[in-house]
């Protein structure tokens, strides 16, 4: 974890530098007297996770510079002053608030906590990460025809045929013609919205304006249901 120190005193700046070093999870990226320095290196460098942060500095407090960024890593807040620890609480990326002079093992309580944070933080980063991917997976697919590739929105298909060794794939907006198969097709497509009714048919079910002995309406189409696949077309449905 990527950190920087801020304290307009030299000594707290000194003893932080030695308790960061002897931790092997921190990379101290710099220290500053000056909190306006600071800043300018925080905008030229994002990937800053942490921040110990001395309160009581001259003209310019550390609750002056937490409120100055848009956007702030984790703060450790550093200082001699108790009557701050309150304050100091209402700012949600404060993870804790040391007292000068800092304490080796309540410095290391305190770093432990900044480090689980992040490492929550990378993990919820990645889940969103993922999901994203498999939401915009799941909302299109390209197809092959005439050499060109063609973007289809999933929730526009409405019936895909097979023909042979094509597919036709009938959405809201035109029909396409690929060469491939249903059973490659349909692992393609979500399976909560696409059911197989027939060996040469997929539908995208919620497409169903109704269904009468062994045919479905979708549009003004009329699609077969085989014997075979009817059961699972009805499984699929939420009667009353």
């Amino acid at each position: 974890m990527k950190c920087i120190v801020i304290d307009d005193e030299e000594l707290p700046r000194v003893m932080l530098r030695q308790l960061i070093e002897n931790i092997p999870d921190l990379q101290l990226e710099g220290t500053f007297n000056n909190p306006l320095q600071a800043i300018r290196f925080l905008n030229q460098n994002e990937d800053v996770q942490l921040i110990f942060l001395d309160v009581n500095m001259p003209g310019f407090s550390g609750f002056d510079f937490i409120q100055t960024l848009r956007t702030l890593p984790a703060v450790i807040l550093v200082t001699a002053d108790k009557e701050h620890a309150i304050t100091a609480f209402e700012y949600e990326n404060v993870v804790d608030y040391l007292l000068k002079p800092v304490q080796k093992e309540r410095f290391q309580i305190a770093v432990q906590k900044a480090l689980k944070l992040a490492l929550k933080e990378k993990k919820l980063r990645e889940v969103y990460k993922k999901e994203s991917a498999e939401n915009t997976e799941n909302e299109q697919l390209y197809i092959q025809s005439k050499k060109r590739l063609i973007k289809i929105h999933i929730d526009d298909i409405k019936i895909i045929e097979a023909k042979g060794n094509f597919i036709l794939i009938k959405t809201t907006s035109g029909n396409h013609i690929t060469y491939s198969s249903l059973k490659k097709i349909s692992n393609k497509l979500p399976s909560e919205n696409f059911v197989r009714v027939h060996r040469s048919y997929l539908i995208n079910y919620k497409k169903i304006i109704d269904i009468e002995d062994n045919s479905l309406l979708i549009d003004k189409e009329v699609v077969p249901i085989s014997r075979r696949y009817k059961p699972l077309l009805i499984e699929r449905l939420n009667k009353l």
